[in-house]
């Protein structure tokens, strides 16, 4: 039979990938260390020495969360996997789910909670700010939810959600907390058993710089017993918990196939973890919380507005109100193109509002900092060359 489809001229050509300096929101770039491990063999998904790299990475996911939760293991996808399957595990027809709204990521845990049959309600918090504990009580005290979603580190607002005392409230209303530390992991507190978190899922390629694709996720006991108790099965194959827990042998029972996990990005994670736990939970999260505010300071120097309160501002993502009469994208394309550096506009609520920086694992540093102002200003200059800059930051 004839091939009536030729083979594609352009991939004759070599394959070209440029070094870029990412300081978006995600993902971070990756430590040499990170990207030699990923050229390393291929295993089978069920080979022994895969199965224990996949054990050293559920050790180093509980050091992460601060955790003892036996149903600890990763899927195979972005970010966004963990909010689907705390959800689809979680979740049946008609369960009432309150999310916490302080940003993009609301929205898309609300729009992700209603397709898996969910009555959904939120408890919206005020522009750049987080959710009070009140609020939360007053909140749960109304809908009476089954289920409270939070986002800890908002990457569209920037703002940090504080979560001490929620579990608590959840557990006397008989509610599970779930909680994304996708953006806020390794840079900010996170205590999952400390703070009564019954599921949390975070992302590999912000604070720990490994590829994205491999999402870290825990359920506690109170999780795990509300699954037992579902009348439905998890609406998704992919996602349900004890499937997924078996393959990485959570349960105490045979390790099964479910799916053909990728042995390169489990090495690329395994030494991403390593290395965080080689820095230790203290240190890396001083690192980050010291870079935001040198990177705060330079800001404010430039005459810059922050978007988010103080007292709720993301150490690992930065927003800057867009002066009037910049134009954001122009700013952010000039940054790309004269200094292959990555600097984002908003998201959801913010899109065309903001600026975002993010200071994130081996970007989190004093010299990256003091380069992405550098190209910040440089790059709003040459966009708009009488941008009334303060006298003080014409010396940066």
């Amino acid at each position: 039979m004839e091939y009536r489809v030729s083979a594609p001229d352009v991939l004759r050509d070599p394959l070209v990938v440029p070094e870029k300096l990412l300081m978006g929101p995600g993902p971070s770039n990756a430590p040499p260390r990170v990207l030699e491990a990923m050229a390393r063999p291929i295993l089978g998904h069920l080979h022994p020495e895969t199965l224990k790299i996949m054990d050293d990475i559920k050790a180093g996911v509980r050091y992460l969360f601060q955790t003892n939760n036996a149903a600890t293991f990763c899927l195979s996808a972005s970010g966004h996997g963990g909010m689907e399957a705390t959800l689809c595990n979680l979740l049946e027809d008609g369960d009432v789910v309150l999310i916490g709204h302080t940003g993009h990521w609301g929205d898309r845990a609300a729009d992700m909670a209603s397709r898996y049959g969910a009555d959904v309600r939120l408890v919206r918090a005020s522009q750049g700010s987080s959710l009070a504990l009140p609020e939360i009580r007053r909140a749960i005290e109304t809908h009476r939810p089954s289920v409270l979603f939070l986002t800890q580190g908002e990457s569209s607002t920037g703002v940090r959600q504080g979560l001490e005392g929620v579990g608590a409230l959840c557990r006397a209303h008989d509610c599970l907390l779930v909680v994304d530390t996708v953006a806020s992991l390794g840079g900010t507190p996170f205590h999952m058993d400390a703070w009564e978190v019954d599921a949390a899922y975070t992302g590999s390629q912000k604070v720990l710089g490994a590829p994205p694709g491999i999402t870290p996720i825990s359920f506690n006991h109170r999780a795990v017993e509300r699954y037992r108790r579902r009348q439905t099965k998890v609406k998704v194959y992919y996602w349900d918990m004890f499937l997924v827990g078996d393959y990485w042998g959570c349960f105490g029972r045979p390790r099964i196939y479910h799916h053909t996990i990728s042995s390169t990005l489990l090495y690329g994670l395994r030494e991403a973890i390593a290395m965080a736990c080689e820095e230790s939970l203290p240190s890396l999260i001083a690192r980050h919380q010291d870079c935001a505010k040198r990177l705060h300071d330079g800001l404010r120097a430039m005459g810059l507005e922050l978007y988010a309160q103080e007292r709720d501002r993301l150490p690992t993502v930065t927003t800057i109100r867009v002066p009037a009469g910049l134009d954001w994208l122009q700013v952010s394309q000039h940054a790309m193109k004269t200094y292959l550096v990555e600097i984002s506009g908003g998201l959801g609520p913010t899109a065309g509002q903001v600026f975002r920086i993010g200071l994130m694992g081996q970007n989190a540093t004093s010299e990256r900092v003091d380069r992405v102002l550098q190209v910040f200003r440089d790059s709003i200059k040459a966009v708009k060359p009488d941008f009334a800059f303060p006298r003080s930051a014409s010396k940066m």
